[in-house]
Formats: structure tokens, sequence, C-alpha cells
């Protein structure tokens, strides 16, 4: 009897002296390896046949069900172990395992035959060799792994193995052969170790790869998809009218947001503009109707049409068989307690009773507590109420918002909304929640990280540089309760014919007309404008010190406030002013005069003042016919309290500027408007050569009311007169349209101008708008795509309010196969209007009052060369919103789409287990996806992830190029997911030409050794940016991650698969 330790006395060296050309072969083990055959495979080749018995159940018929799935782990460990166990890693990492299966399966085809024991009675473990002259037994042979044979270190502490010869061996033999062929103990599986062999080397398809990438990323994330959080179909809602009319991604919309609302209570739907949020929505409705639940809709009163119409009896409702029957309120009804609302008693409902409230263009919520300026004792603002009056109180209420901006200068406007769905109180929603941290803490990280980056210089000001400075908690707090795609997303993942297309953007139309043809420039109105001081908007600054008391009581707002509130108020005027000499000669003479009539009307209360020693001026702001400030209240202040010489003083010396700067504009009438006549010339064109055939139509933004009505009265006449052409005029002041005895309703004014968005035969409407003149109150939330050119009169300081104006005719579906912005522009450079922005912002920093009474400067961009990159953006493309906002948008952070595709995936090709690691793919390179490979790598232990920067811990993904370059590193995650996911679209066979050069440059696969060194380099760049990051933590506060245990290379890793890419 021989005993081996597998350190100087192996069972590999002896088996090579054993097996000869006549050798029979029996093993009962519990697994088998391809690897282990690898080392002995000269040896194996020569023997006559082998019989192998797996002493446990394994890859037998009877699978386990789903939900005992844990129990048999053990067992699909085992099942797996045929390309490798974790200590064969090393050689699974040489990428040899596909012409090693190869080989393998080739020789069990000839001479192997696999039972499984299926008796549920254990056995003991032995190897037979059986030659002509001896027969020799190796004992306990637990596994054929290279471990046992003794060519790796294996999981045992240490290894007993003796051997027994000749007449030592009967009982096993016999042992073996009792059990071999009964057939109630045993069960033939050759076949079924064939298949997953044969999975190991087959061609796979790019698809499928990254399936098994998502699979094991996201594994956690099927699981929970029990249930309890699926649609339940049996609802039927899915046989409704609205869900027939949802495109895919509107669908996957639905599904991903009834699903969050019933985990973690809320969710918001941040799909980008012009993706037609509002039938998602009501996909979800329609859910929870069919459930018989109560669901309120929150919208901004402009928007009411829209949602009334899919709930109404109407023939152009084109849900009208849904029977929808949602109760629509309005943003501002929350601060209402009776009177009649939307055909709605406020006193009567019962705000307690709604399962869901869906709040459209919800960030008008975003600033939680201090959503307005009134923050006196006892007087709620909007989201209080609604919290109080509707989410806590009644029914659980579940809340679904849509906004195509929920993020606009920090995270706290995403907190705000999220806390909405969490009844006010954080810790609800940190309990459905798998992260480590609470969502407070969450959230103060994230808001700390914003701050640091947002005072970076412009050039680090990444989003990629963001990402980095974020937790993982906050990524997975996001994919938890947002769902947001941008329209790129949409078009690159979706499939075009379902979807119809997005229409073509041309380049924009930049016109920069001059004032006037008079000898007056845009810089002469600056100039005057720089001279006023406006100060007959701040009385309180020249109150005296000893009764200033006495108004800022009034204002129940500390003293400060006030004062800083005035200052404001001056700022804003000076900034309106501006823009208003940016928009039509018109507003700005409008204005002026008002102002001047203001001025007139104090320099008079003085003077009377100064008689009778009796006077009160008010301190207001009504010269703008916009609401651009609201203060509260006007303080009316008494002139005995006042320096009121001084104010005086200001008073004459505007006076003086604005009835000169009147002069000089009054001459400016509309036949020497030029940016008016080059307005009228490009609407003409237009019309004489439209961009899609027959479409004359034609929408055009201002800023201002005032601007508004004047283009109306000037170029409606004009249009009735030479082609009969109708326009319309949608301001927030008045609607009007030249369609004779038309009720002027705005909603049946825009059905007249976009007929088939619309719906307007199914009204029985006739009659046809080709112009409208609109300011933002139609900017959002409307469909107008029958429209193809959009013209800004004036351009918004906000370049996101621009392509939200855009987004009114570049949505989903438009039958028009290209769309035109035109933008107007003062006529001066960009650098000359960048700076004057600055000049007027800087003037006296705009002071914001920030719902606590505390200085802080608006968030107007201090940051000019940002906003001239912006602006720049603009005269030269049409841009997304999430590329043109300058904070981060929340597209780039969630890897929820993922979750989704592998959903659609696992339906395809059902659930990845006990089968191969260590696969691949190859797949085609372009110009922005260069030849290299893409690995997916599994981390054995936890050093790498000590400081919680990969938020796919314990995976990891590298893109390098052939050069070694490193393309994307693992902690940009969603990058390199992204590109899998582009590159593997709608590729679900291997692509012939490119695996066929691949496998003559690997000779079968049998020389990986180039592919080896990438996984090498690709490693060692992990290690290296781990150790920059350690290294750069020990002088950042929070602890250092440097010297926490280190990652020693290949063999902490464990290779899933990998896509390699490859150019023709």
């Amino acid at each position: 009897m021989k005993n081996f330790n597998n350190i100087d006395e192996r069972v590999v060296d002896d088996l090579k002296k054993e097996l000869k050309a006549q050798s029979k072969l029996k093993i009962a083990a519990a697994s088998f390896s391809i690897y282990a055959y690898e080392e002995l495979k000269k040896e194996l080749e020569k023997v006559d046949q082998i019989q192998f018995l797996f002493t446990s159940d394994l890859f037998t018929k009877e699978k386990a069900p789903k939900e005992k799935r844990e129990f048999f782990i053990p067992r699909l460990n085992r099942e797996s172990q045929l390309y490798g166990n974790e200590f064969e890693l090393r050689m699974r990492n040489k990428l040899s395992q596909k012409a090693i299966a190869k080989e393998a399966a080739e020789w069990i085809r000839q001479k192997v035959t696999f039972k499984s024991n299926i008796s549920g009675q254990r056995s003991d473990n032995f190897m037979v060799v059986e030659n002509k002259e001896n027969i020799n037994v190796y004992a306990p042979f637990d596994e054929f792994t290279t471990a046992e044979i003794g060519t790796t270190k294996g999981e045992k502490l240490f290894y007993n193995i003796s051997k027994f010869e000749n007449e030592n061996t009967q009982q096993f033999l016999n042992a073996f052969e009792q059990v071999w062929h009964n057939q109630d103990y045993v069960d033939e599986v050759t076949n079924t170790v064939l298949d997953n062999i044969t999975a190991a080397y087959q061609e796979n398809a790019p698809e499928f790869i990254y399936y098994i990438a998502l699979y094991n990323l996201f594994g956690e994330f099927l699981s929970d998809l029990d249930q309890d959080y699926i649609p339940d179909e049996r609802t039927g809602f899915k046989d409704s009218k609205i869900w027939s009319l949802l495109y895919d991604f509107q669908k996957d919309a639905v599904l991903g947001s009834i699903s969050k609302l019933e985990k973690h209570n809320g969710v918001i739907l941040a799909d980008s503009v012009g993706l037609g949020k509002t039938f998602s929505a009501i996909g979800v409705i329609k859910y929870y109707e069919s459930r018989n639940k109560n669901v309120l809709v929150l919208v901004p009163k402009r928007l009411k049409d829209n949602w009334n119409n899919y709930k109404n009896n109407y023939k152009n409702n084109p849900l009208a068989e849904d029977r929808l029957r949602y109760d629509v309120l309005f943003h501002t009804d929350m601060d209402r307690e009776r009177g009649e609302s939307n055909g709605i008693d406020l006193g009567k409902i019962n705000w307690g009773n709604y399962d869901l409230v869906v709040i459209d263009e919800s960030h008008n919520f975003r600033n939680g507590e201090g959503t307005t300026h009134k923050k006196e004792e006892g007087v709620e603002n909007r989201y209080q109420k609604l919290m109080r009056k509707i989410i806590k109180s009644g029914v659980k209420t579940k809340v679904l918002m849509l906004s195509a901006t929920p993020v606009n200068t920090d995270f706290s406007d995403l907190r705000n909304q999220l806390m909405l769905a969490s009844e006010g109180d954080s810790s609800n929603l940190t309990k459905t929640l798998t992260t480590k941290k609470t969502v407070t803490e969450i959230f103060g990280q994230a808001q700390r990280a914003f701050k640091d980056w947002s005072s970076l210089e412009t050039e680090n000001r990444t989003t990629e540089y963001l990402l980095d400075m974020l937790d993982f908690d906050f990524f997975e707090l996001l994919d938890s309760v947002t769902i947001s795609r941008s329209r790129k997303h949409i078009e690159k993942y979706y499939d075009q014919s379902d979807i119809g297309k997005f229409p073509k953007r041309l380049a924009p139309i930049n016109e920069s007309p001059k004032l006037t043809d008079l000898d007056i420039t845009y810089n002469d109105l600056f100039q005057f404008i720089d001279l006023l001081n406006l100060e007959v908007y701040t009385p309180l600054k020249y109150v005296y010190p000893s009764k200033i008391e006495k108004y800022t009581d009034q204002a129940k707002a500390g003293a400060s406030s006030w004062a800083n509130r005035e200052k404001g108020r001056n700022q804003l005027m000076i900034t309106n002013l501006l823009k208003r000499a940016e928009s039509s000669i018109h507003a700005f003479k409008l204005t002026s005069e008002r102002i001047l009539e203001n001025i007139r009307l104090k320099l008079q209360v003085i003077e009377e003042y100064k008689q009778s020693k009796n006077g009160i001026v008010k301190s207001e702001s009504d010269d703008f016919e916009d609401d651009v400030f609201t203060v509260g209240q006007d303080l009316k202040i008494d002139l005995a309290d006042m320096d009121y010489q001084s104010w005086e003083k200001q008073l004459v010396a505007d006076k003086y500027v604005f009835t000169e700067l009147l002069d000089v504009v009054n001459r400016i009438t509309t036949e020497h408007d030029t940016k008016m006549a080059t307005l009228q010339e490009l609407i003409f064109k237009k019309i004489d050569n439209p961009i899609n055939k027959g479409n004359k139509k034609v929408l055009i933004f201002t800023a201002f009311s005032d601007t508004a009505d004047y283009l109306y009265k000037y170029l409606s006449t004009q249009l009735i007169q030479k082609d009969g052409v109708h326009t319309a005029l949608i301001s927030g002041t008045r609607t009007e349209s030249t369609i004779p005895g038309r009720k002027n309703d705005f909603n049946e004014l825009l059905t007249l101008f976009s007929p088939k968005s619309k719906n307007r035969d199914a009204l029985g409407l006739d009659g046809e708008i080709d112009v409208v003149i609109a300011t933002d109150v139609i900017s959002e939330g409307q469909n107008l795509q029958d429209a193809d050119y959009l013209i800004n009169y004036d351009i918004h300081w906000n370049p996101v309010r621009i392509i939200q104006r855009f987004g009114r005719i570049d949505r989903i579906g438009s039958t028009n196969d290209t769309i035109q912005m035109v933008n107007f522009w003062p006529d001066i450079s960009l650098d000359e209007y960048i700076n004057l922005k600055a000049r007027v912002e800087n003037r006296a920093k705009l002071v914001a009052i920030s719902s606590t009474g505390e200085d802080t400067i608006d968030n107007t961009d201090p940051d000019m060369e940002y906003r001239k990159k912006q602006l720049e953006t603009l005269q030269n493309e049409v841009v997304d919103l999430e590329d043109m906002s300058s904070g981060v948008n929340i597209m780039d952070l969630g890897l929820n789409e993922f979750q989704l595709d592998l959903q659609k995936l696992r339906e395809k090709y059902g659930d990845y287990e006990a089968k191969p690691y260590g696969i691949h793919a190859i797949t085609k390179s372009d110009s922005n996806h260069p030849a290299g490979v893409i690995f997916v790598l599994r981390n054995r232990n936890n050093a790498m992830n000590i400081d919680k920067q990969n938020r796919l811990h314990p995976f990891y993904l590298v893109y390098i190029a052939e050069n070694g370059e490193i393309i994307s590193n693992h902690f940009n995650p969603k990058k390199i997911l992204d590109d899998m996911r582009y590159l593997s679209r709608e590729k679900s066979v291997p692509i012939e030409n490119l695996v066929q050069s691949f496998n003559i440059e690997t000779l079968e696969g049998k020389d990986m050794s180039k592919y080896s060194n990438l996984l090498n380099q690709a490693i060692e760049s992990m290690i290296s940016v781990k150790e920059e990051k350690d290294i750069d933590s020990l002088f950042t506060t929070g602890g250092t991650t440097a010297l926490e245990n280190d990652i020693n290379g290949l063999n902490d890793f464990e290779l899933i698969d990998f896509l390699v890419v490859r150019g023709e």
C-alpha cells in the first residue's frame, strides 16, 4: 500500500505510470474537470474505456424547483466544476478553456460513459485502474480535479490518498459494478455532460455574451422580480387601448414604474423631452384603475386639457374605450381650501382616499418645504399641503412623478421629490433599499460631492468626474426610484420600426438682425441701461435704521431678507430691461414707459409730502407684465421714516435717463424695426418653400407677452393678406386668432395648429392655423408635432428652456422628415453678449431669498465660460436636454435599463446556471469602439472595493484596446455596459467572418497568449488605479484605504466572459 500527500508524492505521477493502452478506468467521484483531463491527456487518450460515476445526483433531468434553488448551490458548483474549480482559476484565466473543452468532448464521445447516483444515498469516492496484469485502487479519491491529482493546490488542508493493489481491490470493484448496473440507483448523463462541455467551445453570439454578463451583474435584481413587485397581468391592463398604443420603450417604463411603486412606493419617470411621458403615465394609471384604485393627477393648469381629454368621453379621445376615471387638479389647488377646480368641489373632496398620485412636471415641487416665499407661521406651502392632505392621511398613497428635469440645481431637488414618496420620512425609503447607508446619509454625501464638483474648473467639470466622486449607494438609490431614458438611448436600443422615427434636426439658422435701419444700435440701449440705478424699487434702503423694524416686522421674515429682497428686485428689474431690449423694441419701450410713470408718481408723492408732511409710498414691482418676482406683499412706507431727499436724487437721475432713452427709442417705429422685418421675411420664405412637402406651419416663441402682442398685431394682417394664412396668439395674458367667429380657447387653437397630433377631425372642427406666436405657457407638455419650423424670437437666458420649446415639435413619431430651429440673437458678438450678461448679473450679485432667509447667490451660473460654451453649442446644433444642462443628468447615473435588458434576454435564453464561464464572442469594431477586448471579471477577495467606489462590486468590467491602452476603466461600468449593449445589439448569431479570422489567429483557441496578456494588463490597470486612489485617500478626510489588504493580481479574479472587438 502506498500513500500520496500530493506534495512530494503525487497521484498524477503514479497514474502516468499505471495508465496503459488496454487499461480500463472506473471512477466514482463527486465532480469532473476538463483541466484534470488536460493534465493526463496523453495517458487518457490511450485508455480503452472509462466509466465515470458521479457519486451525487449531478446532471440529472430533475432540476431543483426555483424557490429551492439555494439548497442546491453545492450541486450547481459541482456541475460547473467541469470547467475547473476555484483553484483552477489560473488555468481558466489563461483563456485556454475553449481548446481544452473541444479535445475533452471528442475524447468523451469515444471512450467515456457518465452515470449519476440518483439513489439519494451517499457513496465512497475512489478510482480503479484495471490492467491485464494488475488492478490498482486510489481511495479516497473525492473529485477528478487538478487538486486531487496533485498538480494545483486544493482547498483541503492535506491529502492522504492510499493506493491499494490486487487482492485488496476486489471489494471496491464489486461495489462499483453493483451500483453501475442497477437502474434504480443510476441515470446515464453522458449527453448532458457533453452538452455542457460543448457550451464551453461552441461559437457564441455577442448578444449571448452580453446576457451572461448581465445575468451575473444583476442576478440579485432577478431574485427581486418575485411576484409581489411584478405587475399582475390578470388585471387585464395589457388588453387596454392605452397598452396597444404604447411604444415598446413606453411599455418598459410602465412595467418598471409599477414594480418600483409596489416596492418603494414612489418613482420619478424622467424620460427626456418628447418621449411621451403622459402616455406612459396613463399606462400606469390604467393598471391601478383596473385594480379598483383611486387616482389623482396633479398638473400645471396649462396642461389640464391634455389630461382631461384622455378621460372624457370625447370624439377626439383616442383612449375613450378605456374609461379612465382619475381626478385632475392643479398644482395651485394645493393652496386652496374651498371653491371649485376643474369641476371638482375642493371643499368636499376626500383628499385621503387616493391610492396613487401622479404629479406632472413634478420639478415644480422640487423646493420641498420652501416652494414659496411665504414662510409665515401657520402657512403651509403646496408641498406641505400635498404631503399632509393626500400622502400622509387616509389610505397609503403611491406617488408617480413625471419630469424631464428632476435635478435642476443640485441633488436636493431630487431628494424633495423622493420624500413625497416616503411620506416625508426618509427611513421609509431606506427600509426598501439594499443600500448600506440611509437615504439621508446618501444625499448628504452626494450633495457634498456635487458641491466640490461645481467648484472645479470648467474643463474638469465633466460627468465622468462627478460619477467618480459619487458614492456607490447613490446609484443604487437612483436605480431603485427613477426611470430615465434619453432620445439617443431610445434610438440606439429600440427597434426603429416599432417606434416610428424622430425627425432629423437641421442645423439651427442663426439670425442677428440690426436693431433698426436708423443709426441706433443695441449698444446704445445697453449704455442707457448701464446708467440706471432703479432705486425706485428699493425705498427700504432709505428708511432710517431706527425705523426699519416697523417694516420688516410686517413681512414676518428677518430684516435682512427684506433688504436682500429689494436688492434682488432692483437687480431683476435691470436684467429684465436688458432681456426686453433683446426681445423687441416694443416690449422695451412699454416697460421703460411703465417704469418712468412709476418714478413720476413717486416724485409726485415726495412733492406733496414736502407741502403737507404727509405721504406714503408703496414698494411694488408691477411695471413688468410677467410675474417675475413675487415678494409676497407690497410694503407701504411712510416718507417721514425715510431719507427721502437722497432717494429723490436717485429718482430724478433715472427720470432723465428714461426720458432721453425714450426719445431715442420712439424713433424706431414698426417700419424701422429690422428684427421684425427679418422675421416676416423668414416666415414668408418658409411658407413659399416648405422644408417638408406642403407644410406651412411655423411656431414662434418669445419670453414676453408684450413682444407676442406686437408680433401678432403686425404679422397676422400681413399673413392673411399674403397667403390667407391664419395666425394665433397664445400668451399668459390673452389668446386670439384670425379665424373669424372662433372662440379663443387656447387648446382649440392648438388643435387647429396641430390637427394630426391633436386629433382635430375626430372633434368635427374645421379650419387650419399655420402660424402660432406664443410665450412659454406652451413650452412644456404640448405635442405640436405637425409643425416643423420653430423660431426663438429671443434667446432665453436659460438654454434648457430653448430645448424644451423645441421639444414641442421634436417628438417621436413625427410625420415630418426634417425640422428646423431658428434663433434670433442681438446684433453683437457672443463675447460682448456674455460680458453684458455677466456685467448685469454681477452688478449687485442677485440675491435670491432661500427658504431659510439666508443670503444665497441665485443660480445664475457665474461661470461665464460655461454659459458661453452652452450658447455656442446652441448656435451650431440642436442638442438634447441631457447634453445641455450644466448640472447632472440622471440618465448618466442609473443602471436601470440594463436590468430591463436582462429581463428580456432571460425570456429568450433562460437561466444561465451550471454553464461555463470564460466564454467569449467576437463583434465588429467601429470608429467609437476600437479593436480590443471587454473583460467581465469577478473579484475573489474584498480588498478591491474597500473604498466602495465600484458600484458593481464584486464584478469588474474593463475595456482594453489591442495595444494595451485602457479605453474605459472599472470605475465606469455604465459606459462599458453601454458599449457592450451597443456592440451586441441585434447580433444573436455568431459573426462568421470575424469568428473565422479569430480562430485562425488563435489556432482554434490553442494559442490565446495575446488575449491572456491583455487580460493580465486589464487586471494590472485595476490594481494601479486602486493604488493611486489609495494614495489619494491618505490625503483626504474620512480615512485611508491604503493600508487595507491588497489585490495580488490574476488569481484574485475569475473571468466571467469576454467580448472581443475586432476590425474586419
